[in-house]
């Protein structure tokens, strides 16, 4: 399994951009099929250093999760989510890649 994870510290997080945000979650698991799962919501952890939200992504391969990147939909939410984000951090981890 490949997972990625990215943790953003938000501008604002208001209603609308969350609904809009969760458009894109769904139309992703959707319209994906080479994403197994997609979640986007809340960091609740204590020590999450302002990174309050969260998208988790888990794919099959690096190389599914490589097309999850250049994907139009995924530009698409990119483009939408850039202005509001202050600052991110990424972790992509592969479970069979070993030790």
């Amino acid at each position: 399994m490949f997972f990625h994870v990215v943790m953003m510290q938000l501008t604002d997080a208001d209603d609308a951009f969350l609904a809009r945000v969760h458009y894109y979650e769904e139309r992703i698991r959707s319209e994906l099929p080479y994403v197994r799962n997609y979640r986007f919501g809340r960091n609740v952890a204590a020590r999450s250093k302002g990174f309050a939200w969260t998208v988790i992504g888990v794919f099959d391969s690096s190389a599914d999760h490589d097309r999850y990147q250049v994907s139009a939909l995924h530009q698409e939410m990119k483009a939408f989510m850039s202005p509001h984000i202050v600052d991110i951090a990424v972790c992509d981890f592969d479970s069979a890649g070993g030790r």
